[in-house]
């Protein structure tokens, strides 16, 4: 049972984000460099945030259970914030970078554009965002042991899959929108930005009430992805069109000769 626990939980939480380096990364050693890159900007904003978290809880008071909570709180808050701030920065890098290789191809276009570079960006933040908040948890869940057994919520494992599932896409969808508000300085939408990062890393500390989390997570999941693909130029009529089949030039491009 732990055995299907654990793939059950790592396909729940890993499963799209998988599917979506397959099929639209993976082919474009371009993309993947940006990815890794985008996932390491992440790292380096959690090395910081648990360096500064680690010296205030080192002189504080360990035996202030209440002051331990408020640590726990400013260290999320934080870790949002510096997230957010690398974000920044490798926007900013990307933008140098998407230059530099305009100017050195031979085409008038770019090799990849501001809204891909988002997209991969926000996916390489999620990655490793999701494998940090859920790697120890499979651990776990391959025993031994049982969750429940003396009264506790049983969904921990599977609760855990998709709260990390969620916050994957979110990463994915903030990224994107996070570079279109810079793209047209709408300094509104990266606070917006901000403020769902905030709210939806602040909503774990309602567990193990799990429904009080992953039903808010969820909703502003949904606002996101519909923000995000207003802002890679999507429209209600593309989507209709790409649902039905009836999207030739969608068509067109996919095609592949047999």
């Amino acid at each position: 049972m732990t055995v299907a626990v654990f793939f059950g939980c790592t396909f729940i939480a890993f499963g799209p984000a998988i599917s979506l380096f397959l099929f639209t990364i993976a082919r474009d050693p371009l993309r993947v460099i940006f990815l890794i890159a985008g996932a390491f900007f992440w790292l380096v904003s959690l090395l910081l945030s648990s360096l500064v978290w680690f010296i205030t809880v080192q002189v504080s008071n360990k035996n202030s259970a209440t002051q331990q909570r408020g640590l726990l709180i400013f260290g999320v808050v934080l870790s949002v914030l510096l997230q957010e701030t690398f974000r920044y920065g490798y926007y900013r890098l990307l933008k140098k970078a998407n230059e530099g290789l305009l100017a050195l191809s031979q085409e008038d276009t770019m090799p990849i554009s501001m809204r891909q570079l988002a997209y991969v960006s926000g996916l390489g933040f999620g990655f490793m965002s999701g494998a940090f908040s859920v790697v120890n948890i499979l651990s776990d869940s391959l025993g031994p042991g049982t969750v429940g057994i003396h009264g506790d919520p049983q969904h921990y494992f599977i609760s855990s899959a998709f709260m990390t599932l969620a916050i994957i896409l979110l990463h994915m969808f903030w990224g994107v929108v996070f570079f279109e508000a810079c793209e047209r300085q709408r300094w509104w939408a990266l606070g917006a930005v901000v403020i769902s990062h905030l709210i939806v890393s602040c909503l774990t500390f309602v567990n193990p009430h799990y429904q009080g989390s992953l039903i808010p997570t969820y909703i502003i999941l949904s606002i996101m992805a519909a923000w995000a693909y207003l802002c890679a130029g999507g429209s209600l009529r593309n989507l209709k069109l790409c649902l039905t089949c009836k999207d030739k030039d969608f068509l067109l491009a996919n095609h592949r000769p047999r």
